[in-house]
């Protein structure tokens, strides 16, 4: 609607204030334009084709043409609009040729009251030939109209079409803002209901490219926010559940020591034990949860330093000696041979320690585990296989997810579930490549690289 309106303030403007000015300076300079057009025309045209020539002129321009010998008189006339100011007035020609001769220029114009027709005229002249010693003049006489009957005309047009556009262009802006609003409404109230927890919202953005962009965004963030909610359920349900164990183990061994086992040293001793393992339980189970949270905060930041591979391979696997010997478990290690990389140590020691710990949980029967170190040009790739019963390939994606568990989940050693999520941030903050390759039958293999590093 401002748009409107300041399109018709501009049309009023010109076309009513200032329209007098712009028809004054159009003859003004069609006038000035058609004396240089004659002048020049006089020097190549015969007599005759001249004299025709000065007709059309002045009827085509509607003006009247005097043109005179050096003796200043007439020898071609046109004379069209009536009460001319250069016909038939030979004391104002004299004075308009002296005009003539007196300028500098050698050209006149003049804009002059007709006081008889109280009309404004313009009066324009030049010699003929050369200056200095003229072979003639040419006065030229166009009447400046009055406008003030074309301006009352347009005011009545301008008057009729203003009306009938502002209502036009209202209603047509009242359509566009509620077909542009309408999406933006439904969007609004869709985004309230998924604020009040209603994943179910569906974001309609129907109307134009704009609207359905945002919408569709929505959509996705709608299922990541779905997503995440159903993630931290899982959380809160899992790590209830494995604080409840352990809770309730400690309260029951501790009321058995209070009633029963109190004065009996080695009951006590065996049961005082249980408390303790549970204790470092739940002391892992908190650890892992504030690591995760600080590295999916972005708060941690790797400390790279440089050490040999293969040897810190050799020691993590040696840790776990004692749970090989007593469940019978073997891990196999085959190394490319010794290499130093360059990375946060401690982070990439808990990944390992963390596969390798995954590996044993859910590797086969026959209990292998295999862990290969393979020396590429541009870094290390780390490799932890087991034979257990693999993984499907649309759950794949959903392993490195806090708390997931294969439906073939046991569990042989102490862990929390929170490790393969670990091992993602660890990854993650090195910028390091890993996946995992998996057969249904055959085990899977999970691996990352440790990359290359530029030494300046």
């Amino acid at each position: 609607m401002v748009f409107t309106i300041a399109v018709f303030v501009l049309l009023w403007i010109f076309q009513i204030s200032f329209l007098e000015k712009f028809y004054e300076s159009i003859k003004t300079r069609d006038t000035g334009e058609c004396l240089e057009e004659i002048s020049e025309s006089y020097e190549k045209m015969e007599p005759t084709q001249f004299g025709n020539y000065i007709d059309d002129m002045a009827l085509k321009h509607d003006i009247c043409i005097e043109v005179l010998d050096r003796y200043r008189r007439s020898i071609y006339s046109s004379d069209v609009i009536g009460d001319c100011l250069i016909h038939g007035r030979e004391n104002r020609t004299q004075i308009y040729i002296i005009g003539i001769l007196e300028n500098p220029d050698k050209q006149i114009r003049y804009k002059i009251k007709n006081s008889r027709s109280n009309c404004d005229m313009l009066i324009f002249g030049c010699t003929l030939g050369n200056p200095d010693n003229p072979e003639g003049y040419i006065l030229l006489n166009s009447a400046l109209a009055p406008v003030g009957a074309t301006v009352a005309i347009i005011k009545r047009q301008l008057t009729v079409i203003t009306l009938w556009l502002v209502i036009l262009a209202f209603l047509i802006s009242l359509y566009l803002s509620k077909r542009i609003a309408q999406p933006i409404t439904n969007i609004t109230k869709a985004a309230e209901n998924l604020a009040h927890g209603d994943f179910r919202t569906k974001f309609d953005g129907r109307g134009y490219l704009e609207s359905k962009k945002l919408a569709d965004t929505l959509t996705y963030a709608e299922r990541e926010l779905s997503r995440v909610d159903m993630m931290q359920r899982d959380l809160i349900a899992n790590v209830s559940h494995d604080l409840r164990t352990p809770l309730t183990m400690l309260k029951a061994y501790a009321e058995m020591i209070r009633d029963l086992s109190g004065d009996n040293p080695v009951k006590r001793n065996e049961h005082l034990e249980i408390i303790i393992n549970e204790t470092d339980r739940l002391a892992l189970l908190v650890n892992d949860i504030l690591d995760l949270s600080k590295l999916e905060s972005g708060k941690q930041k790797p400390n790279p330093s440089e050490f040999e591979i293969k040897s810190k391979l050799g020691e993590i696997i040696g840790r776990f000696k004692g749970i090989s010997e007593k469940m019978g478990y073997s891990i196999h290690f085959t190394s490319d041979g010794e290499k130093m990389v360059y990375c946060d140590i401690v982070k990439i020691e808990q990944v390992i320690y963390n596969l390798i710990n995954n590996a044993i949980n859910y590797t086969g029967k026959d209990k292998q585990i295999f862990v290969r170190q393979i020396n590429l040009d541009d870094g290390v790739l780390i490799e932890v296989e087991d034979t257990g019963d693999g993984i499907e390939e649309e759950k794949i994606k959903l392993i490195f997810d806090k708390y997931y568990r294969s439906e073939n989940h046991k569990r042989e050693v102490v862990g929390t579930g929170l490790g393969l999520s670990i091992v993602k941030a660890v990854l993650k903050m090195h910028n390091y490549d890993y996946g995992v390759r998996s057969t249904i039958g055959k085990g899977s293999v999970f691996w990352f690289k440790i990359s290359e590093w530029d030494k300046n």
